[in-house]
């Protein structure tokens, strides 16, 4: 199955995809726009154009295990997007994802701002691996 995975944010979204065989993760892109139409738009051409099968979106916990007001943002996003995809959807912890991506950005030779532009993407790609080895335990 190929996954798209989604790190929903306020102002950019990153996404990432996975191969068929559900062990290569790659950044696919990262969707700045604020606005939840245009978000929804541009996630569903991707999924069509890369013949997405199932989707993971990360969701943002808190340290100590409560969700807080941009858990329940994601959440409604999710309610949105199963209703307009008839692809099945599942969250993910993405605790940490972030730290992860700029760790792995921290070694790249690109200025802040190219750094900035690719970092959703990345966390994205991280939160599908962390999916997988959750999944393949």
């Amino acid at each position: 199955m190929r996954y798209l995975a989604i790190d929903h944010g306020q102002k950019r979204t990153g996404l990432a995809i996975s191969d068929a065989s559900e062990t290569l993760v790659s950044p696919h892109s990262v969707i700045a726009t604020a606005n939840p139409q245009e978000l929804l738009r541009q996630i569903l051409i991707v999924l069509d154009t890369e013949e997405i099968d199932a989707i993971v979106v990360g969701l943002p916990m808190n340290m100590d295990d409560t969700e807080g007001p941009r858990a329940r943002q994601v959440r409604q996003f999710v309610l949105t997007l199963q209703q307009r995809t008839n692809k099945p959807v599942d969250l993910h912890d993405e605790r940490l994802s972030s730290f992860e991506a700029e760790h792995l950005t921290g070694s790249l030779e690109l200025t802040r701002k190219k750094k900035k532009k690719r970092l959703d993407a990345i966390a994205a790609a991280a939160i599908l691996r962390s999916f997988f080895e959750q999944k393949n335990r």
